[in-house]
């Protein structure tokens, strides 16, 4: 019986032991929970390009900065914006730069252009032409009269014409007639670069004469551009302008009309390290290479 008793207890406490096992393991749990997903990163926005005839300004900007580097006259970019007041320009502004209807520009030295008086047109039918007569018939015969070889003319076909001369490439008969000299006497220490250098650098000596290069209309004379120290810009006509920066002093005012070879500053080291003329020419704003257009010395 009590052996019974004794299997009886030790058979309860093993299903007691069990049971306490079975309660301390829980039961597993299915994750289901959504993993985070950083959201796709936006694009950074561009920046909106500027309509043509208008520009953004920007951190830093000056009008006259604006105007030099598109070959305006800042003060005719003042007009066509209403501004009052030129350094008065503002982040974000957009400003117009071409002349709007009924406002006048700032006048710009026309280089004087030789009349040619061409020769009174012949009112017959040209001999060996046996088109009738036109006014076209009459300019064919007047180009082949000019030609060296004059080309036979064949009846019902019309005169070969002779071979096209190209113009200079972006040069207009007005840019043509300029005749450049060098600004100012000197060893060049710097060339043209695009990347680099805007134009060329000559040496010489403090209070050295800078002469204008070509005849033309001061067009700036100050130092409100950043990097040039006091700077003279000279228009030359409606496309070319000459820079030259760096000097002591100046010599001349806006709006004076300089001939060439005039003095208009003197050689200096304003906002530079050595004293030197930093001369540049620029075509519609862009800086050119001012070897081509300056007579070899």
């Amino acid at each position: 019986m009590t052996k019974k008793y004794s299997l009886f207890l030790m058979a309860a406490s093993v299903v007691v032991l069990t049971a306490c096992e079975t309660v301390k393991q829980p039961a597993p749990v299915e994750d289901r929970s959504i993993p985070l997903v950083a959201p796709p990163s936006k694009p950074a926005p561009e920046e909106p390009k500027d309509k043509e005839g208008y520009y953004t300004v920007h951190k830093g900007d000056t009008l006259i900065r604006i105007a030099f580097d598109r070959g305006l006259n800042y003060r005719d970019l003042a007009a066509w914006n209403n501004l009052a007041n030129p350094d008065d320009i503002k982040v974000d502004q957009v400003l117009r730069l071409t002349q709007p209807e009924g406002v006048q520009l700032a006048a710009v030295p026309t280089p004087p252009q030789i009349e040619k008086t061409p020769p009174p047109p012949r009112k017959s039918a040209p001999k060996g032409e046996k088109r009738p007569y036109s006014d076209s018939a009459v300019a064919d015969l007047q180009k082949s009269d000019d030609r060296a070889d004059k080309p036979t003319l064949v009846a019902g076909l019309a005169p070969t014409p002779a071979p096209a001369v190209p113009p200079a490439a972006a040069v207009s008969a007005e840019d043509r007639d300029l005749s450049w000299t060098w600004p100012s006497d000197g060893r060049v220490v710097a060339q043209f670069d695009e990347g680099k250098n805007k134009g060329i650098d000559i040496a010489g000596r403090a209070g050295q004469q800078v002469l204008a290069a070509e005849r033309g209309k001061v067009m700036y004379a100050g130092s409100g551009i950043r990097g040039y120290g006091n700077l003279v810009i000279v228009k030359h006509s409606n496309s070319l302008l000459s820079a030259y920066a760096h000097n002591r002093s100046i010599l001349v005012k806006e709006g004076q009309e300089v001939r060439r070879g005039q003095a208009i500053a003197e050689m200096g080291d304003s906002d530079t390290d050595t004293v030197k003329l930093h001369f540049e020419i620029r075509q519609q704003g862009k800086p050119v290479d001012p070897s081509k257009f300056l007579p070899n010395r």
